[in-house]
């Protein structure tokens, strides 16, 4: 009897060790099919924008062909920093493995961008940047370059007597100062027509106010720069509404169907486009190799290119111009 019982127990032994390697086979197996969870804050979610449509479509996209758990917070906003400020400190509160930010502000979300490399987890700007170089890695428009293409094209049309208004998003937001500073860098000697620069919060109807205003206050505007959907729209529609379209040339960025229109009708001279979806495809793309070990570069120009009137059916521009999008 004795043996038997010393082979019972062995077996149960056995069988106890093989359960708990068993266990530990599966944990260990769950752990490798784990989905790496990433956080996403733009500056707002806008149905209404297609830039920021476009922007979180690709990083969707992205998401599910690596099979990433991905999480989108923003705020209500696009000009609301302290809200976003808010929600990054939620966002590190819920240890991500990665987290994907487009800042509303070049400098007053610098220290909460800090707080996220402090906690040990990647960090990839998306579209713009912040005033310190802390990412892994920025994905974006080369936004200088981006507002030289608009001052180099004004430039052509510009003399001694123009009259140049800047129509800006969000003061203070990395891509209004970059831009506005290539729209500088591109008119050359003709900078110092520039009568005002000012910025419409990224809101359409404001962006229509503002240019109004400017009609009034400068009756001989002839060159008008919008930095942004928000405020190149915002200034067609009222240089539309008031028949100035022959003798006010508005240059844009962004691409919206509404833009398009612009274009055609020839309330645009041009319009400078970015690859927004691109944009969000590859923010996605260099978390999971970041996640990987892998370098990544860190800056990474997603491009831009200038459509005329003229060149909007090519092949290449309508590519661009109406990139896929999953339904």
């Amino acid at each position: 009897m004795k043996i038997h019982r010393k082979k019972l127990l062995l077996w149960i032994a056995i069988g106890l060790a093989a359960a708990v390697a068993g266990v530990f086979f599966i944990t260990g197996s769950k752990k490798e099919d784990e989905k790496s969870h990433v956080i996403f804050i733009p500056k707002v979610i806008d149905e209404d924008n297609d830039f920021w449509k476009l922007l979180i479509e690709g990083v969707e996209m992205a998401a599910a062909e690596y099979h990433v758990d991905l999480t989108i917070v923003a705020a209500k906003t696009e000009d609301d920093y302290e809200e976003q400020n808010a929600l990054i400190e939620w966002a590190i509160a819920q240890k991500p493995d990665a987290i994907l930010l487009t800042p509303s502000s070049y400098t007053e979300t610098t220290p909460y961008a800090k707080k996220i490399k402090e906690e040990r987890i990647p960090l990839i700007l998306v579209d713009s940047e912040v005033d310190e170089d802390i990412a892994d890695t920025v994905i974006a428009t080369d936004n200088e370059k981006l507002g030289e293409v608009e001052g180099n094209y004004m430039k052509r049309y510009a003399t001694e007597d123009s009259q140049i208004a800047v129509i800006g998003h969000v003061e203070g937001s990395s891509t209004a100062i970059k831009r506005e500073k290539g729209v500088r860098k591109g008119l050359g000697e003709y900078e110092d027509r520039i009568v005002d620069v000012v910025f419409c919060d990224s809101d359409y109807d404001k962006a229509y106010r503002l240019m109004t205003e400017l009609i009034e206050k400068y009756p001989g505007i002839d060159l008008v720069a919008g930095l942004n959907e928000y405020s190149a729209v915002g200034a067609a529609r009222a240089i539309k509404e008031k028949g100035l379209h022959e003798r006010i040339r508005v240059v844009g960025i962004d691409s919206s169907l509404e833009e398009i229109q612009f274009l055609e009708e020839g309330i645009f001279e041009i319009i400078v486009i970015q690859n927004p979806f691109k944009m969000g495809y590859m923010g996605i793309e260099a978390a999971v190799r970041i996640l990987d070990g892998e370098k990544v570069l860190k800056h990474i120009d997603s491009g831009c290119e200038l459509i005329s009137n003229d060149s909007v059916y090519t092949e290449e521009n309508q590519k661009l111009l109406f990139p896929f999008r999953e339904e």
